[in-house]
């Protein structure tokens, strides 16, 4: 009976989501740009850039993260953010009516990396505009919905049990149809992490079990070790993986 209690407290129906201290969590992942976010962003920036415009695009878990959004917005006529946090929804709907000196150095990157496609685009106006914020369940997005996808620190930040990380992820790219890019993120041998006093699950994933999940639901992807250098963001991981690729419709 023990072993079954333990069980069940590690998956995400079982977590305190609408307690996540969204402040908190901003200041300790985001208040800065780190270089490992960098990184990602350039390579996001660079494998949207084929993608062409006019598209509906999904964010999906975003927490108090931005830039995933911001990645897509020349992409995209209209943004969903689909996020299961209450208090975490409260803060997106706040934020992206005219979102915080802090994101400024975010967007700089995404026009550095592709001054063309994003220095056109005036940010707060754009997400303010064309972005909706959902309150939901990444395993209950419909099918074949969106045309450009973003899910970043997710599907192994709900849960610990990796059949739960495995539908996720499936979950996210089959609301995409068929041929839509999409770019997710994931911590690299994530073992849980903390906001403020509470303690969330991980499940402890690499390159080659992300590539193995996206594999039903994807091609032409590429699976990228992000390293986190000499000042990693907390205790229990060992840097970031991207993954880009485009969604089979299966």
């Amino acid at each position: 009976m023990r072993l079954m209690i333990d069980l069940a407290t590690n998956r995400n129906d079982s977590q305190p989501w609408d307690d996540f201290d969204s402040r908190w969590y901003l200041a300790h992942n985001y208040e800065n740009l780190r270089l490992d976010d960098r990184e990602i962003i350039e390579r996001v920036a660079n494998f949207f850039a084929a993608s062409g415009e006019q598209r509906c695009g999904i964010d999906v878990g975003s927490g108090t993260n931005l830039y995933p959004a911001l990645a897509m917005l020349p992409s995209c006529r209209q943004i969903t953010l689909v996020e299961r946090s209450r208090s975490n929804v409260a803060w997106l709907m706040r934020e992206i009516r005219q979102f915080a000196p802090s994101w400024d150095p975010f967007w700089g990157a995404l026009v550095n990396a592709d001054a063309d496609r994003y220095k056109p685009v005036e940010p707060r106006e754009a997400l303010a505009a064309r972005t909706e914020v959902l309150c939901g369940s990444i395993f209950e997005l419909p099918r074949c919905e969106w045309e450009i996808g973003t899910m970043f620190f997710v599907a192994e930040s709900i849960t610990a049990e990796a059949d739960e990380f495995e539908r996720a992820t499936q979950c996210f790219v089959r609301s995409l149809k068929p041929g839509a890019p999409f770019a997710a993120a994931f911590m690299r041998h994530s073992v849980g992490y903390q906001v403020n006093r509470l303690h969330f699950p991980a499940v402890a994933v690499d390159e080659g079990q992300v590539g193995e999940c996206l594999d039903p639901v994807a091609y032409d992807v590429t699976v990228t070790m992000i390293p986190s250098g000499a000042n990693p963001l907390r205790d229990g991981y060992d840097g970031m993986i991207l993954a880009t690729g485009y969604a089979n419709g299966k």
